[in-house]
């Protein structure tokens, strides 16, 4: 069974103003001379942590770690204006050129899994592989699932929690009850929602429960951006038309890609992968047999492991 590699710390830090608005926290560690890798972190708004960067060989990979628009390193925090994929795209696009990478592997999970198909399929002449783990194809049945019914029925103590924020009368659509109060202007109205959503996220990631990750989620910092991006995003069903990612799968389907899934995937249900493989018969689909939605998940992190390891040694 594979685990992290060893802790590690970044070589070079930048912040990389994107726009009039926005400016996004960048990292370089491992080797400046290895495989680029782009780490592409989920939520939309969960930002990284240093522990995303010991997927990797440091000895092999050139690994680099951003924070998207509004959330972990990146400012302004939380903020929602000019945030949106096409935006995100365009900003991987300026970090490629920026760090002066031709072609990068492109590594992410949940939300990490739809922006890296978006940019790949925008951009399949600047991906030399892509490793994805928790696909979600971020289609309207697919919000719906987390956000209204679905996940639901398997967690009901939880989702008690969630759905208590909300009054009766607006509970026939969650998400625009969420999106109303993670944007009004009072504040603790908005925490309130913030932590109920990021928390309701975190106890439903794994198969076992794990109190870190729901610890991490209820952080005030990163539930402010992730409930109230994510809510932002879901509400403008991800800027992106309805099953844009299956239906463009033809532009990617030559990038070597690998899946890793856990079959008890609550957040997101492991039919998004299948249909994703169903339109990239040459893509391996790898599926945890004992794991959620987490990365960090000890089968899950073995299954990646190898992945990136198998990768740099093709690349050899």
């Amino acid at each position: 069974m594979r685990t992290l590699y060893p802790e590690l710390f970044p070589y070079k830090e930048h912040q990389v103003q994107v726009d009039s608005g926005h400016s996004l926290y960048v990292e370089e560690s491992g080797n400046a001379e290895g495989i680029p890798v782009l780490f592409i972190h989920g939520g939309p708004g969960g930002g990284t942590s240093g522990a995303q960067r010991r997927f990797f060989n440091p000895e092999k990979y050139r690994i680099i770690l951003f924070d998207q628009r509004g959330c972990g390193r990146s400012t302004p925090h939380a903020s929602l204006e000019n945030n949106t994929t096409q935006n995100l795209i365009a900003d991987i696009e300026k970090i490629r050129l920026l760090l002066g990478v031709d072609q990068w592997l492109l590594f992410g999970g949940s939300w990490g899994s739809t922006l890296s198909l978006l940019y790949a399929q925008s951009h399949p002449e600047q991906v030399s592989g892509m490793i994805l783990r928790g696909i979600f194809l971020c289609r309207p049945q697919d919000i719906h699932w987390f956000y209204q019914q679905g996940a639901s029925a398997i967690f009901p103590d939880y989702w008690q929690d969630f759905t208590n924020q909300i009054p009766a009368k607006e509970q026939d659509n969650l998400l625009s009850a969420y999106h109303k109060r993670l944007t009004s202007k009072n504040e603790i109205e908005r925490m309130s929602a913030a932590k109920a959503w990021s928390v309701w996220e975190g106890r439903c990631s794994t198969l076992d429960p794990n109190p870190n990750i729901v610890e991490h989620f209820s952080d005030p910092h990163t539930a402010l951006s992730m409930a109230r991006i994510e809510a932002h995003y879901f509400m403008n069903m991800a800027f992106i038309k309805n099953n844009q990612i299956i239906e463009q799968a033809g532009n990617i389907a030559h990038i070597r890609t690998i899946l890793v899934h856990g079959r008890y995937d609550m957040v997101c249900p492991i039919e998004q992968a299948y249909a994703l493989h169903q339109v990239l018969p040459n893509a391996e689909l790898h599926i945890v047999r004992d794991a959620g939605h987490s990365a960090f998940e000890a089968g899950t992190t073995d299954n990646l492991i190898r992945a990136t390891d198998d990768f740099a040694r093709s690349r050899a």
